[in-house]
């Protein structure tokens, strides 16, 4: 299956990122991709007031994803935010095309590194998955990379790829660290892990935004195959990354590194209070 990550710097306004969604969908498509995954936040990026651009799945943003996604005959997954009956927003992934429709609502905010997401985003609890021309895929978003119980989760439900839409929070190490959860996730679950990352902002230009705390992203879109190797990676700036996913390899993995069979936790019950003793 050939996918499409498409990393792009999202702006406060919705409209001007849906024009930016519209486009990339179609060069995507051009290129033959089945499937183009856009960053967390692509309605609107972070650092600006999120309840005023929230939007209910059946709402107008929503609604011209879904109608670009049919014009462009390809599936497209990207990061929106819809309304939380608390009076937050939620952190939610549309998917939607040919044959998929589904969204994903964010289950670990990003309480770190002097960022609370739970203060205006409300969490998710539900595993999602999505069926792509066969292939099934499952939906994770940003800070959940550091929660390898969730890409199991997606193994469990069948999925031979994770995609993780991300703005990713600059810092010492934070690039570092996005590589190396990204590669330990794909092999905690033994399959093809896409993690699409916001670019890297330009300072100037920034309209309404506040850079202080929010996660505006790095860049450095990576595609990690079920071995924990990099097949393919951007560097800070737009641009977008086409991969072709061998899903047979993840079955030829899991033969060899049987991690996913071999579990005990959840699975079977722990050593005992007098094993755990033995020396």
């Amino acid at each position: 299956m050939r996918i499409a990550l498409s990393q792009i710097t999202a702006e406060p306004r919705p409209e001007r990122n849906l024009a930016t969604v519209r486009e990339e969908a179609h060069l995507a498509a051009e290129s033959g991709a089945q499937l183009v995954v856009f960053p967390e936040a692509t309605m609107a990026c972070f650092g600006i007031p999120l309840g005023p651009v929230a939007e209910p799945l059946d709402g107008l943003w929503a609604n011209e994803v879904r109608a670009i996604a049919k014009d462009a005959g390809i599936v497209v997954v990207a990061g929106m935010f819809t309304p939380s009956p608390d009076g937050r927003v939620t952190n939610t992934l549309l998917a939607t095309g040919p044959g998929v429709e589904a969204a994903y609502d964010k289950i670990h905010l990003y309480d770190a590194f002097g960022f609370a997401e739970s203060d205006t985003v409300a969490p998710g609890s539900a595993v999602v998955t999505i069926d792509v021309e066969g292939v099934r895929v499952g939906l994770a978003t940003c800070y959940d990379v550091r929660f390898p119980e969730l890409f199991r989760a997606h193994a469990d439900a069948g999925a031979l790829l994770s995609l993780l839409p991300a703005s990713w929070g600059a810092g010492p190490g934070k690039r570092e660290q996005w590589e190396l959860l990204v590669r330990a996730r794909a092999l905690d679950a033994t399959l093809w892990v896409a993690a699409v990352d916001q670019a890297e902002p330009v300072p100037t230009g920034e309209e309404g935004r506040s850079r202080k705390a929010a996660p505006t992203g790095i860049g450095y879109s990576t595609v990690v195959g079920p071995d924990g190797t990099v097949r393919g990676q951007l560097e800070s700036g737009p641009g977008m990354l086409i991969a072709d996913v061998d899903t047979e390899e993840v079955g030829a993995v899991r033969r060899k590194v049987s991690v996913l069979a071999n579990r005990r936790l959840g699975r079977e019950a722990l050593a005992t209070p007098e094993r755990a003793d033995r020396p």
